[in-house]
């Protein structure tokens, strides 16, 4: 079936199927840090973002875990990895990802029905949808169409045997979903995001405490208690869930009835879990009872800064109430990264609040970091200014995948997707810009459009931008 086009006009027209509109924010741009002791507002400069990702995510390398690449941790790492790639102009961050994949034979985990060996085909239907090879997902795609003929129906309780089939513990909501929701975007089969969408409120049905708004980790804790006489809430766990809604909200199109349901979860997490941020800016393992757990905790951190700072971007939480307490997560999180680049103070792999050494660190943590300061970096440069929104519409009946959509006469733009925070290949013809998109049936999509000169480094995206477009087009006349 040949690729259909989408309409290229003016920035000046509005029409049907592209549709385009700006405003300018006034405030300067940061300046560039290139030491490695900066301040606090330094910290918050798009420049500075991306250079202490690059180092915490240079670090991993450097020190793999030994875990299997197929293992959730990694999975979570790998999740960072893809964001950190969407804005770097390394290319070593994505080709780490690729590379793993390949080792892997791009499987899954082992155990077919168990969420946490799937997350790992998140980051393989990411890579599918910029690079477009097919084998990057016919493994996923083989075995989640196995899962869906052969349902597990059953309980959530913990104390099930067969409950791992399921989605019976909240840290599921952030491995599970995610991986089916992209699954739909690389296919455009619904299925697999109707699988989600159904599951995420068996979970929720069974786990979420509709009055304090948080999720139990699982079923063993809805009678335990803390010192303080408070619910067990565990950090990472809910972070987890919150990071989950996010990642889920990413990939159900706007058309979809569900995401009202998905963004009323999300709105009321995260009003609630802002309230439990500490004065330091991080949250504890223990979100009730913070004060029998008082060391720093960056993983579970990590996942709120992310989960928030998404919302912050994506204009479903307002500017100004939520994104001083993002800022102060980053800063926060900032200062948990030693002068080598590792992350420390992460609690270590368990099920809830617990004390640690605080030298401690793991991919997973890293993983929520760089997804955090995808979106921090992306704050930074619309709160710098001249970033202007181009709207893409598919009034199909059909999803619209790896479609061009040409704009006419804006010149040397980088191109970010609103939804994913990832600079897109681009392709400039005088002052003619082309770049591809998938768009479900009846989907409205966001693009920010920023001047090169707005990157860090004097336009260090701009190679980025230009390179690995998966097809060779030209732009239409």
């Amino acid at each position: 079936m040949p690729i259909q086009r989408i309409k290229r006009v003016p920035l000046a027209l509005l029409c049907a199927s592209l549709c385009f509109s700006g405003s300018a924010i006034v405030a300067a741009l940061p300046a560039n840090a290139a030491t490695p002791a900066v301040s606090s507002a330094q910290v918050l400069a798009p420049s500075v973002v991306l250079e202490t990702m690059e180092k915490v995510a240079d670090w991993q390398l450097e020190n793999p875990t030994g875990y299997p690449l197929d293992d959730w941790t990694e999975g979570v790492g790998d999740a960072g990895f893809m964001a950190l790639s969407g804005i770097s102009a390394n290319p070593k961050y994505r080709e780490a990802m690729r590379a793993a994949g390949e080792k892997l034979q791009w499987r899954l985990g082992p155990s077919k029905f168990h969420a946490d060996d799937h997350v790992v085909g998140q980051m393989y239907s990411e890579l599918y949808l910029q690079l477009r090879d097919p084998r990057m997902i016919a493994k996923l795609r083989a075995q989640f169409d196995e899962m869906l003929a052969e349902p597990r129906p059953g309980s959530l309780n913990w104390l099930v045997p067969d409950v791992l089939h399921r989605w019976g513990w909240c840290d599921s909501l952030f491995m599970g979903p995610g991986a089916w929701a992209r699954l739909t975007a690389a296919t455009g089969d619904q299925r697999y995001l109707d699988y989600a969408l159904k599951t995420w409120w068996q979970t929720s049905d069974y786990l979420y405490d509709k009055e304090e708004h948080l999720y139990f980790r699982d079923s063993r804790y809805f009678d335990k208690k803390e010192e303080n006489g408070k619910k067990v809430f565990w950090g990472r766990g809910n972070g987890w869930v919150l990071a989950g809604l996010a990642r889920m909200l990413q990939y159900i199109p706007d058309n979809r009835p569900e995401r009202e349901r998905f963004l009323q979860q999300y709105r009321e997490m995260s009003e609630r879990l802002a309230g439990l941020q500490q004065a330091d800016g991080l949250w504890r393992a223990s979100l009730l009872d913070p004060d029998s757990y008082k060391s720093a905790e960056t993983s579970g951190t990590g996942l709120y800064a992310y989960a928030l700072a998404w919302g912050v971007n994506q204009g479903i939480l307002p500017r100004d109430k939520y994104a001083p307490a993002v800022k102060r997560a980053w800063q926060a999180l900032n200062a948990s990264v030693q002068a080598n680049s590792k992350l420390i103070n992460v609690q270590p792999i368990g099920a809830d609040p617990k004390h640690f050494d605080p030298q401690s660190s793991d991919v997973f943590a890293v993983g929520a970091f760089l997804l955090a300061g995808a979106e921090m970096y992306r704050m930074g440069l619309e709160e710098a200014g001249a970033v202007r929104v181009l709207t893409v519409q598919n009034d199909g009946a059909a999803a619209r995948l790896d479609t061009p959509v040409d704009v006419a006469d804006v010149g040397d733009m980088a191109v970010m997707d609103a939804l994913t925070t990832r600079l897109l290949p681009t392709v400039l013809a005088g002052k003619d810009l082309e770049f591809r998109t998938d768009i479900a049936a009846g989907e409205t999509r966001r693009y920010l459009l920023i001047p090169r000169s707005r990157l860090p480094a004097g336009g260090k995206g701009a190679g980025l931008a230009r390179a690995s477009l998966p097809l060779k087009v030209s732009l239409s006349r």
